[in-house]
C-alpha cells in the first residue's frame, strides 16, 4: 500500500470553497521562519483549532510559544472544506458497536463526546459572532431496510439496558408513522436527535483570523516535504526537523493535522489512517419551487454500507453526500485514493433526481445538480481517530483519523491537544474518550475495519 499521499496541487472547487477569505492564499511572513516552538502541519479544522486552544491555554502573563501552521495548498482546502456540512453525533449507531467490543463506559465516553459538540460549537459560534451559518436542529436517520432497521434498533435498546446515558437522546420513529415524519419515500422507520449543520470553511478560516492576529505564523502553498529528528537551532530542545521546498523550520514541537496524507510524514501510520474519496454536491432549487422546505439533517440508508447524508441550506438548496453505490465496488475509485482534482462520473449521474426520486412532494420541484465535487478523508483501520503523542515520538503529536466524521470530534479534541502541548498534561487528564488514544498497540493492530463496511457484510459501522 502506497504512503506517498500528498494533497493535488489543483484540487476541484467544492461548494464551501465558492466565497474565499482574505487569508485563503495567505503567507504571515514572505520567508519561513527558521525556528518555531510549535510547527501545525495542516490548515483546515483540526490545525486551526489546536493552534487556536493553544493561545487559549497558554498562562496568563506568559509569552504565547511562537506558531506557525504550514499548509499544502490554500487555507482550508483539505476535506473541512468538502464535506457535508454535518454538526452530527453518533449517540447509537457504531456506539452500539463500541459497547459490544468494548465495553459501555467506552462508548459512552464516545457517544458523550460527539453530543458534547453540537452545543459547545453552537455556544463558540453565538460567543465569538462567527458568520459560519451553524444551525442546531434534529437530525432524521431514515432506514430504508426492515432488517437494519431492527439491527439499530436492537442495538439501541441493549444501550439502554446497559445503563448508556447519551443514548437516551435519540428517539424511533416505527413504520406506520416513518413516511410521514421524515418525508422520505419508502421509509420503514426513523432515528431522530439533536444535530446541527454548518459552513465548516467560515468557521476555520474565522479562528485562522483570529490566531494571525494573535501572532501565529501562517504559510499556505507550503507542503511538508519530510520531518526528521533534529540537534540543530538555538534552543536545546528544538527536536525536529520540518523540510519543506521553501525551505527547513526546526521546531521544538511538531503537531500533524494532516488527516488523510498522514502517512506520507509519518510512516508508521500507513495501514492505520487510509486516503479515502468521498462525493457531495448541491442541489438547488427554483425561488418559485413548491417543494416542502426541509429544516432537519438527514441520512437515508438503504443497508449496512449504502447511505447518503444532508442538510437543507438556508437558500433551500440542499447539500447532499454519498453515492456510495456508484462507485463502492471498485476499490480503485475511493480506497487508498487521494487526488481530489477530479469526480467520479457515475458518482455526478447518480445525483441526478435525487430530490425527486427520494422525498416527497418533490416530484415536480425542478431541483437539480447545481454542483458536485469530491474530498479526501482519513478512515482508521479501527474506526477511532488518532490522538495524543505519537509513539515513540517525543514532543510529536496527532489529531488525524476522522472516517469521514470528524466535525463532531475536532474541536474539543484539539482543546485536549493542546493541554498536552502546552501542560504536558497526559493524554488520560484531558477528558478525551479512551478508545480515541494513539498507541502503539494500536499501530500494530493488523485488522482492517474500513473494508469490512463494504457490500455483502452488513456493517453499521457508517461514518458521516
Amino acid at each position: 500500500m502506497s504512503s506517498e499521499h500528498f494533497p493535488a496541487p489543483n484540487g476541484m472547487l467544492p461548494y464551501w470553497r465558492t466565497e474565499p477569505h482574505r487569508l485563503d492564499n495567505h503567507r504571515s511572513t514572505e520567508a519561513l521562519p527558521k525556528e518555531s516552538d510549535i510547527v501545525i502541519v495542516g490548515a483546515g479544522y483540526a490545525g486551526s483549532s489546536i493552534a487556536y486552544h493553544i493561545l487559549e491555554q497558554t498562562p496568563s502573563g506568559s509569552k504565547p510559544p511562537s506558531i506557525t501552521i504550514l499548509e499544502a495548498r490554500q487555507a482550508c482546502s483539505g476535506a473541512t472544506a468538502r464535506n457535508g456540512g454535518h454538526m452530527k453525533p453518533d449517540i447509537y449507531n457504531f456506539v452500539a458497536t463500541i459497547e459490544a467490543e468494548h465495553g459501555v463506559e467506552a462508548a459512552a465516553e464516545v457517544a458523550a463526546f460527539e453530543a458534547k459538540h453540537v452545543y459547545a460549537v453552537k455556544d463558540f459560534v453565538e460567543n465569538k459572532k462567527i458568520d459560519c451559518d451553524y444551525t442546531v436542529t434534529k437530525a432524521i436517520d431514515v432506514q430504508l431496510s426492515s432488517d437494519h432497521f431492527q439491527k439499530l434498533k436492537n442495538g439501541y435498546e441493549r444501550l439502554l439496558s446497559n445503563g448508556c446515558e447519551p443514548t437516551k437522546q435519540a428517539r424511533f420513529v416505527n413504520a406506520k408513522d416513518a413516511e410521514s415524519f421524515s418525508g422520505v419515500k419508502g421509509a420503514v422507520g426513523c432515528v431522530t436527535y439533536d444535530a446541527g449543520s454548518i459552513w465548516a470553511y467560515k468557521f476555520v478560516l474565522h479562528l485562522l483570523e483570529k490566531v494571525v492576529s494573535q501572532g501565529v505564523n501562517l504559510q499556505t502553498h507550503t507542503p511538508v516535504s519530510k520531518i526528521t529528528k533534529s540537534t540543530n537551532g538555538s534552543s536545546s530542545a528544538a527536536r525536529w526537523k520540518v523540510e519543506t521546498a521553501r525551505g527547513t523550520i526546526i521546531a521544538r514541537k511538531v503537531i500533524l493535522a494532516t488527516n488523510a496524507y498522514t502517512s506520507a510524514l509519518a510512516p508508521q501510520y500507513q495501514n492505520n489512517i487510509i486516503p479515502v474519496r468521498g462525493t457531495c454536491c448541491r442541489i438547488a432549487v427554483p425561488p418559485a419551487s413548491t417543494a416542502p422546505r426541509l429544516t432537519c439533517t438527514y441520512t437515508l440508508r438503504w443497508n449496512g454500507w449504502d447511505y447518503d447524508y444532508l442538510i437543507p441550506r438556508a437558500d433551500r438548496s440542499i447539500v447532499v453526500g454519498g453515492a456510495r453505490t456508484a462507485f463502492i465496488h471498485d476499490l480503485n475509485n475511493w480506497y487508498n485514493v487521494s487526488d481530489d482534482s477530479r469526480v467520479l462520473e457515475d458518482a455526478v449521474r447518480y445525483f441526478d433526481g435525487y430530490m425527486q426520486r427520494n422525498f416527497v412532494g418533490w416530484e415536480d420541484s425542478n431541483a437539480y445538480t447545481d454542483r458536485v465535487w469530491t474530498g479526501i478523508m482519513g478512515y482508521s483501520s479501527d474506526g477511532f481517530p488518532h490522538i495524543g503523542s505519537v509513539p515513540g515520538q517525543e514532543d510529536q503529536f496527532i489529531l488525524a483519523g476522522f472516517t469521514g466524521h470528524g466535525m463532531p470530534q475536532i474541536f474539543l479534541a484539539a482543546e485536549g491537544i493542546a493541554k498536552m502541548v502546552v501542560g504536558d498534561v497526559a493524554f488520560e487528564e484531558t477528558g478525551l474518550p479512551r478508545l480515541f488514544k494513539t498507541s502503539q498497540a494500536r499501530l500494530d493492530r493488523q485488522e482492517n475495519n474500513i473494508l469490512k463496511g463494504g457490500p455483502g457484510n452488513g456493517s453499521s459501522q457508517a461514518k458521516l
